[in-house]
């Protein structure tokens, strides 16, 4: 591999890596919005946790732990480690 290709691929691996903590502090933001609105819906009175309010808010906490899910998915060290090895 040439030296552009290797400088290109240094810049990739900073953008990720910059990207990586973006997406650590948004995972981190929608797992407080998540926990915010478990505990809204821990104390709503029963009679609403069980109503179309409690139902919402069920639906809006499984959403957002899909949400933590797919953030966490992204495993920025797997693809720079690729990327490092390619500049090799």
């Amino acid at each position: 591999m040439n030296k552009t290709r290797r400088n290109e691929i240094a810049a990739v691996v900073k953008r990720l890596n910059d990207l990586a903590a973006e997406i650590s502090d948004l995972r981190d933001t929608v797992e407080t919005i998540r926990d915010e609105e478990q505990e809204y819906h821990d104390n709503m009175p029963e009679s609403f946790q069980y109503g179309e309010r409690g139902q919402a808010s069920e639906a809006a906490i499984s959403e957002l732990e899909d949400a933590l899910s797919a953030l966490e998915d992204f495993d920025a060290d797997a693809i720079v480690a690729s990327l490092e090895t390619a500049a090799e």
